[in-house]
């Protein structure tokens, strides 16, 4: 009956440290803005670009990769500002697969283009 109790207890712990996001910001270049941008948040007044995929990976691979290129949203094809949100759900499928797919949320901002 004991154990019953830590059921709900462990269920708590496991959603409330399994959502976090980590941002990473360059110090030497300013981010490409967007004059346009409606965003009331730390990404004010910045062209942002998001993306919300799976990534997969083979069994012979060690590691993830995503690559940015240049295009019309991103101009200089360098990231200023960068953003990884893991949420419940993709820890959940990464556990399900074992670790072969992996759900990400990213949102990045460009580097703007230097002259």
């Amino acid at each position: 009956m004991k154990n019953v109790k830590f059921i709900p207890i462990f269920i708590g712990i496991l959603l409330l440290t399994s959502c976090y996001s980590v941002r990473v910001r360059n110090v030497n270049g300013a981010p490409q803005l967007d004059p346009f941008s409606d965003r009331d948040d730390y990404y004010r007044g910045m062209a942002v670009i998001e993306i919300d995929t799976v990534l997969s990976k083979s069994l012979t691979s060690k590691d993830f990769t995503y690559l940015i290129k240049e295009t019309d949203n991103c101009e200089s094809g360098k990231i200023n500002i960068i953003e990884y949100r893991n949420t419940l759900g993709s820890l959940l499928l990464s556990a399900i697969t074992f670790g072969s797919k992996r759900k990400v949320k990213i949102k990045y901002v460009c580097e703007k283009k230097s002259n």
